[in-house]
């Protein structure tokens, strides 16, 4: 469970410290505003693109194993980054972090479910997004400081000693022959799917939308259907997608993050440009999210075997769009905290819950596309959340943020669809789950 923490907030430190160098790395690399876009853009292509693969690479060739190449390659390409000669060399760098990280990210998630039965998982997931929390509240803080002290290389160098010292142990430690050793890992299906996402998340992040990489992702989407529809192993096994409740929460997961990152992105422009803050200022303002985002996801198991997954998700997709509402009439100190504590409090609860319906319903042999698939949500929702906002904040921050709450508030009715995830799960085990736990398979 040390292992799967740290390589989340390994992740998620990453991308919140690396917003804060940019600035200072583009002035001293001479690079242009766009080359500097591409720095964040090149790793969410990447990474968005390539999840699902790596949780099938997991599930046939163990998660430990996926996982240690992940955090050291990540490692890696972070020293490399921070010792780069221009911004070339970033870009291609951050692709290579792109690939190690999307191997990375869904072993987090599969070597979680190998190692707790489905009744014992909430707890896990809830260590583990409380960590993401205080890593995103940190990383700005930290990356502020860092840049300001020793220069925007510092804030890549500080991945590269985590990622040896969780990535070595994992790559020596023995690892018995995983659940889905011997399925195939469908690589037409692969290709179609980095396509389709690659288009999708180029286009959003590209100003303009790119029209263009939206019509090369809808026709890779297509031809992925019909092909995953005929193959013998399809790389989206119907085990994993077939439950309703499993499609509810990634929907939620997408509709989440698109809020709460869109959001953000408006908030930011309103307290930096509209009431003039610097970016520590603003990072302040906003801590109340990152403390209630620990603290709701800490509670979430008990709210989860209280309330079970309709009822928990959502309460707190409300609440998620109600602190969006509070921050569209926000002028003073005291009413953006609540705002931000409402999004905090409201996204937390949502990602140990509908997190917990993904990775629970699916079978140990494809936990790693689970967990895949849990992350690609958690990639195309912000992207979408951004593009959305951007576009939105012509008409001003106060229509945005509407459209922003109506998402998130589109959790509510998907979250009817997880009633049947609650209690069934918990008290239905697989094989695998038994063999571990010592009870034979047969009873």
């Amino acid at each position: 469970m040390v292992s799967s923490v740290a390589g989340a907030v390994v992740v998620a430190l990453d991308g919140t410290v690396l917003t804060v160098a940019q600035p200072r790395l583009q002035r001293e690399l001479g690079a242009t505003f766009a080359e500097v876009q591409w720095t964040s853009t090149a790793y969410l292509i990447a990474v968005a693109s390539l999840l699902v693969f790596a949780g099938r690479l997991g599930d046939r060739y163990g998660h430990r194993r996926v996982f240690a190449l992940g955090m050291l390659g990540f490692g890696a390409a972070s020293a490399g980054i921070g010792l780069a000669p221009g911004v070339g060399w970033v870009i291609g760098l951050r692709v290579a972090q792109g690939v190690f990280g999307a191997l990375l990210q869904p072993a987090t998630l599969g070597m979680l479910r190998a190692a707790f039965p489905p009744d014992r998982l909430a707890a896990p997931l809830a260590a583990r997004t409380a960590a993401i929390g205080l890593a995103a509240a940190a990383g700005p803080l930290a990356g502020g400081a860092l840049v300001t002290s020793l220069g925007w290389r510092a804030v890549f160098f500080v991945n590269v000693l985590p990622a040896f010292a969780f990535g070595l142990p994992a790559l020596l430690r023995p690892e018995r022959p995983p659940a889905g050793a011997r399925t195939a890992l469908d690589v037409p299906g692969a290709v179609l799917l980095a396509v389709a996402l690659a288009g999708l998340v180029h286009s959003l992040t590209a100003r303009p939308v790119s029209w263009a990489g939206l019509a090369l992702a809808g026709v890779a989407a297509v031809l992925l259907v019909r092909h995953e529809r005929r193959t013998a192993c399809p790389l989206l096994p119907p085990g994993v997608l077939g439950p309703r409740a499993v499609g509810a929460a990634l929907g939620i997961l997408v509709a989440a993050s698109a809020s709460l990152f869109g959001t953000l992105f408006v908030a930011t422009y309103v307290l930096q440009r509209g009431l003039g803050l610097d970016p520590f200022s603003s990072a302040v303002r906003s801590l109340p999210l990152a403390v209630l985002m620990v603290a709701s996801a800490a509670l979430c198991p008990v709210l989860l075997r209280r309330f079970g997954a309709r009822g928990t998700t959502a309460v707190a997709t409300a609440l998620l769009a109600l602190g969006v509402l509070v921050l569209s009439r926000a002028a003073s100190a005291p009413v953006f905290g609540c705002g931000f504590g409402l999004l905090g409090a409201g996204f937390g609860t949502v990602m140990v819950a509908a997190t917990h319906v993904v990775v629970r319903e699916a079978d140990v042999a494809v936990a790693g596309v689970a967990g895949g698939l849990q992350q690609t949500a958690l990639n195309v929702g912000p992207a979408l959340g951004v593009a959305a906002a951007s576009t939105l904040l012509g008409a001003g921050t106060g229509p945005a943020l509407l459209v922003l709450a109506a998402v998130a508030g589109l959790g509510v009715p998907l979250a009817r669809a997880l009633s049947g995830a609650h209690g069934v799960a918990s008290v239905t085990r697989t094989g695998e789950d038994r063999v571990r736990d010592g009870v034979p398979a047969g009873r």
